[in-house]
Order: structure tokens, then C-alpha cells, then sequence
């Protein structure tokens, strides 16, 4: 029951983040204003990213604070986002690697019709933005997803998450960037994530955050 509680309360609050007017700070900078300036001590790991890192810091913050990860997501932000607030969120903190999951709210039209070079584009500038300032980037492959309940009009996302992580891998080889892969080892066939690992068809259980958090260790 508290497991099921826990993902309606995810879910609402991505559907709210997206409902949320895109004016003033569009980025969000006021989410995390107070809480990067109570880091004094700089993070082995920042997770930049959308709902799926935003929530996973909330199903499992021992994950976290055990490890001096820090988790800056933000649920309904595409990679436009992300990319404006990448100084604010990630390199003022200087840590040693930054691991980016971002791509999935492209893919939903979120803020509408995105092509996928671009979302392209705005990893590939976190990744260089990250290098200048001699922190190691490390892309992640967007979760298997069928549905996106918040975007019911939007259709064959799952396709275009296979054919946007492609993208992400050719360029990850191309600029010698650790690229983990989430998507084939968490997948239905219908290149989907089965319900144990995600109640909503999107966002991961407490059981999902466990896999993704054997794999990313791999690479940290």
C-alpha cells in the first residue's frame, strides 16, 4: 500500500510540474537555490536530470547521502532545462563526475515538438561544458517507456526512445564518454518497463532505482 501510495505521489507530481505555466524562471533555479548553498563539501557525483532522477532521491536517499552523490533532477524538464541550469546545478559544485538522464520529456513534447539532433545537441553541450571544467560525464540511456500518462496523445514513444538512445551511444562512443545502458536491461517487450519496475510505465519502483543503482555503480 505505502509502495503504491508512493508512486501516485510521483506521478501527481509530474503531471503538476507539467501543468506548471513556463514563465519567470522557466529553468527552475529556484528549486535547488537553498540547497546548493548548503553544499560545503564538494560531491563525488552529481545526478542531473528529470522526474526519474528527481524521485530517486526521495525512494532511496541512503543511496545518496551514503555515497556523497548529490541529485539535482527536476520532474517535467526536458534537456533545454537542463542545459540552463547545468552551471548553477552541477558545475559550481565541482565534482568529479556528472551522470546525465535526460531525454525523456523531449521524447513526450513537453514543451512541443523537439527534434531529436537538438535534444542531441543540448547533451552533447552539458557533456562539454562539463569537460572545460574537469568534470567526467557520463550519459545514460532514457529508461524503456510505452505510454507517457501525463502526454496520453503523444504515440510510439517507445520507438523513439530506442532510436533516441542510439544517438546518445554513437556520440558517447565518438567523444570516449562512458554510456550506460539502462534501456535493454530493464525492458519489456514492448520495449516498455515491466510493472515491477514501474507501476506507471514510466517512472521506477523502489525495485527499478535498484537495478539502475547496480548499474551506475559499475561506472563510479
Amino acid at each position: 500500500m505505502r509502495k503504491t501510495l508512493l508512486t501516485l505521489i510521483m506521478a501527481m507530481a509530474a503531471v503538476m510540474a507539467y501543468a506548471q505555466p513556463q514563465i519567470g524562471d522557466w529553468a527552475k533555479f529556484d528549486r535547488y537555490h537553498d540547497a546548493n548553498k548548503e553544499v560545503t563539501t564538494a560531491p563525488r557525483v552529481v545526478f542531473m536530470g528529470d522526474s526519474i532522477t528527481d524521485f530517486w532521491v526521495e525512494a532511496d536517499p541512503e543511496f545518496f547521502t551514503s555515497n556523497n552523490f548529490l541529485g539535482r533532477g527536476i520532474s517535467g524538464q526536458t534537456t533545454s532545462h537542463m542545459l540552463v541550469r547545468f552551471r548553477r546545478d552541477v558545475v559550481d559544485h565541482k565534482p568529479e563526475y556528472v551522470v546525465i538522464l535526460a531525454g525523456t520529456n523531449d521524447i513526450a513534447k513537453n514543451l512541443g515538438d523537439i527534434a531529436p539532433e537538438n535534444s542531441l545537441g543540448n547533451i552533447i553541450s552539458m557533456c562539454e561544458i562539463a569537460r572545460a571544467n574537469d568534470i567526467k560525464p557520463i550519459i545514460c540511456s532514457v529508461l524503456p517507456c510505452d505510454r507517457f500518462f501525463w502526454r496520453p496523445e503523444v504515440t510510439g514513444q517507445a520507438e523513439e526512445i530506442v532510436a533516441f538512445n542510439k544517438l546518445l551511444k554513437e556520440y558517447a562512443k565518438s567523444a570516449d564518454i562512458p554510456y550506460v545502458d539502462y534501456h535493454s536491461k530493464m525492458k519489456n517487450s514492448s520495449n516498455g518497463l515491466p510493472k515491477e519496475y514501474a507501476e506507471d510505465g514510466c517512472h521506477p519502483t523502489k525495485a527499478g532505482y535498484d537495478v539502475m543503482k547496480k548499474i551506475i555503480l559499475k561506472y563510479l
